[in-house]
């Protein structure tokens, strides 16, 4: 069989910077094209390799035309650069004095036809060919995509046959048993791929054996589609394919316009295997070691650039050497799938029968591809990181969260994830409007021992008493009950009530008959106890014991999230996270100190103090206990001072990743003071400092993967915290009055947050506010 290398000059001239440049077509069997670069921002790969930190952005960058075009930088700035891996050229040899090969030409690198017994060339073409792929970064000339890859020569061009090919445009020939015996060569030698920038007719059985030979030792082999402008790749390529299955790509040319090149042979019946590069004007040749400069009769100095898809299998070839570095479990038949599959979309969508898969992609390439998983396990995890929302009692501590762990993606290939990334923080509070809210009316009587009260939306018109009670369907939702509680004395030592969507907490101040001083902001700590909830029902028992009250209270409700509150009503949307809680409190007056003791017990379902997570992190609920103390301090027969105080730790439990007992400590509390009976006996006016509910310490715990090993394909395991102890603290200060004016109620408050919502950034929020309601 006759194989050959073509080589001819063509007068095609462009301005790059300021020199003009002459276009030289030498190619064998196919050549390449530019194309725009696509910024791509890859996950660093988890591998034995070390992201350097110098600087990639060099004039050798950008003269080299397939590197940026490709998206190599990511790999690059991943650690890759072809270090370590062989990369076999069956061609013309080299030239072995040109130093961007200095110390990389591997001492397997062989001639094919013993009595001749020298890689050095005599052409250009095996020499430009390994530029393509494998030019050092020396800051000079050009770069090549495997930069630094080990290059083994296999020459194999007929004797003479290369001797003017340059000059007289004659080609280099081959036989088919020296292009074996150079593949045979590289597969024993250890080569990743195998690089055939040659074209011509079908090749024989020896060749063909000797590829799938090649592709038996998990060699890639890459091949020119050929420059003949045909609907199909070379015989020679499509031959070459399908001797080696899967394991083989067929190289065709782009522009740097990421237009077909019209030389280059179109991907035809081959699509599925076909993959497009850059081969059209590719910088540059060299003279010795340095680029071939020449000057014009006008001056301008121009370099000398090729053509082909002779250069287009290299940019490809340079591929799979990063990729098979940065990934050593690869097989060649993934590399191949994956940059197929990674291919940039070019012509018709999908595979077409001129680009085939699209355009050469490393940066895709290196991207996670397929379903990915936590390393050592069958989770999977969305490369988003995990979703979820923390409480307000967290604040801002997702700042600096950080939950890296490895995952694997399809092709098993292991990369750091920070799972963290898609949490949100709550949303900050806007306490002024929950307090405003205007859509509720109170109202409430008593009935020998029974007392009841109810919040009654405000948009229901007024009831006529005198008459039946009466409804539509249509008054009875406008005069729907928002929340109602009742109590009863059943002897002078015990009573019980009942309460819809009312805490068990105030409830429980009902039954002990506790009377705080109102505030629209300031909350109280026993009030601020856990996440936001919303409670479905209540009920709570008192009895007195001596002097000392003991009420048990029980709850059942659901958790709530700040940053799904309506502003404008204060009303929250529930969330399916179901909440009970259990509290045993102790009060007793002591003259004119009263005193109140009290434990709260809290289960969540699904939420950790409010926290909800996605399901990969593995929290099933939570346990909170609280331990609430406050005193009244009735110092003058109208002054009040009040301390109150609550201490909490909510410990998770986990399934999955989430590691059992993880544990979190809170706190809230409020000093306040009161004078009653400013103006007139009815009025009050208070001042209260308070904080919020706040997380002190710790964090939940997770057992992740933390490094894979490719050798053993095992992943090693470690404990990581998520913090979630906000860097702010909000204090409250509010000044309220409130009294009675012309058949209704007025309140008046000047409010300061300092670090609202727990965010050490936010600028303070401060108001007044004035609210005015009358009875119906």
């Amino acid at each position: 069989m006759d194989y050959r290398v073509s080589a001819q000059r063509r007068s095609a001239t462009f301005l790059t910077a300021s020199c003009a440049v002459l276009a030289l077509s030498a190619c064998g069997g196919g050549s390449g094209g530019d194309v725009i670069s696509t910024p791509v921002t890859p996950a660093t790969p988890s591998s034995p390799i070390t992201p350097p930190s110098t600087n990639f952005l060099t004039e050798e960058y950008y003269r080299s035309d397939g590197p940026e075009y490709h998206d190599a930088l990511e790999a690059w700035k991943a650690g890759a650069s072809g270090q370590g891996v062989t990369l076999a050229i069956v061609d013309t040899g080299i030239d072995r004095n040109n130093a961007e090969f200095a110390g990389r030409i591997s001492p397997a690198s062989k001639d094919t036809i013993e009595s001749r017994n020298t890689i050095q060339a005599v052409d250009d073409h095996g020499t430009q060919v390994a530029l393509v792929a494998a030019a050092a970064r020396n800051n000079v000339g050009v770069m090549g995509i495997a930069y630094n890859a080990t290059i083994q020569v296999l020459r194999a061009d007929r004797v003479g046959s290369c001797t003017n090919a340059v000059t007289l445009g004659s080609g280099c020939k081959f036989n088919d048993a020296d292009i074996a015996e150079g593949v045979i060569a590289a597969a024993d030698a250890g080569a990743r791929v195998v690089n055939l920038s040659l074209g011509g007719s079908e090749p024989g059985s020896v060749l063909t054996d000797a590829i799938d030979y090649a592709v038996r030792k998990d060699v890639v082999v890459v091949v020119a589609a050929g420059n003949d402008g045909e609907q199909n790749p070379d015989p020679f390529a499509s031959g070459i394919r399908s001797a080696g299955g899967n394991n083989v790509i067929i190289a065709g040319s782009v522009s740097e316009s990421g237009t077909i090149s019209k030389f280059s042979n179109l991907a035809g019946s081959d699509a599925a295997y076909y993959l497009s590069a850059r081969g059209q004007n590719i910088c540059c040749v060299y003279e010795g070691s340095d680029l071939k400069i020449t000057t014009e009769p006008d001056g301008s100095r121009v370099f000398t650039v090729v053509n082909g898809t002779s250069f287009a299998a290299p940019q490809i070839s340079g591929a799979v050497a990063l990729l098979a570095q940065a990934f050593p479990s690869l097989t060649n038949t993934q590399i191949v799938s994956l940059l197929l599959q990674s291919a940039r979309e070019a012509g018709a969508a999908g595979t077409d029968t001129t680009y085939g898969r699209g355009i050469l992609d490393i940066g895709a390439a290196f991207k996670p591809q397929g379903q990915t998983s936590l390393a050592g396990t069958t989770q999977a995890v969305s490369l988003s990181g995990v979703g979820g929302t923390t409480s307000p009692a967290m604040g801002d501590a997702l700042q600096t969260a950080s939950l890296g762990a490895v995952i694997l993606d399809g092709y098993s290939r292991a990369y750091s994830l920070e799972l963290a990334q898609n949490l949100r923080m709550a949303g900050i509070e806007r306490r002024l409007s929950r307090g405003l809210a205007s859509r509720i009316r109170n109202t409430g009587f008593s009935a020998g021992t029974t007392s009841l009260a109810f919040n009654i939306d405000a948009r229901a018109p007024k009831a006529n008493w005198v008459q039946p009670l009466r409804l539509s369907a249509e008054d009875a939702e406008q005069s729907r009950v928002l929340s109602a509680l009742v109590t009863s004395r059943l002897s002078p030592g015990k009573s019980f009530g009942f309460a819809y969507r009312q805490s068990a907490q105030g409830l429980a101040a009902s039954l002990q008959g506790k009377q705080q001083p109102a505030f629209l902001v300031a909350p109280s700590p026993d009030s601020d106890i856990g996440p936001s909830a919303a409670a479905s029902a209540a009920f709570g028992y008192r009895q007195l014991i001596g002097k000392t009250g003991l009420t048990i209270t029980a709850e059942s409700g659901s958790t709530q999230f700040a940053e799904e509150a309506n502003p404008l009503t204060a009303q929250r949307l529930p969330y399916s996270g179901k909440t009970t809680r259990i509290g045993v409190a102790l009060d007793r007056q002591f003259g004119a100190l009263g005193a109140a003791l009290s434990l709260n017990w809290l289960r969540e379902q699904q939420t950790v103090l409010g926290a909800r997570f996605d399901k990969l992190l593995g929290t099933s609920g939570a346990n909170s206990l609280f331990a609430d103390l406050r005193g009244d301090w009735e110092f003058s027969p109208s002054w009040t001072l009040g301390l109150s105080g609550s201490i909490g730790q909510t410990k998770a439990q986990g399934s999955g990743i989430a590691i059992d007992g993880a544990q979190l400590i809170s706190s809230a509390w409020a000093v306040d003071v009161q004078k009653s009976g400013v103006f007139g006996r009815h009025d009050a006016i208070a001042f209260r400092l308070s904080q919020p509910l706040r997380v002190e310490s710790c964090g939940l715990t997770f057992g992740l993967p933390v490094a894979y090993d490719y050798a053993t394909g095992a992943a090693t395991f470690g404990q990581r915290t998520l913090s979630l102890t906000p860097h702010g603290r909000e204090l409250i200060s509010e000044l309220a009055w409130r009294g009675q004016v012309a058949n209704g109620n007025l309140s008046a408050s000047i409010f300061w947050r300092k670090e609202p919502g727990h965010y050490s950034s936010a600028p303070d929020d401060k108001g007044i506010a004035l609210r005015f309601s009358s009875e119906f």
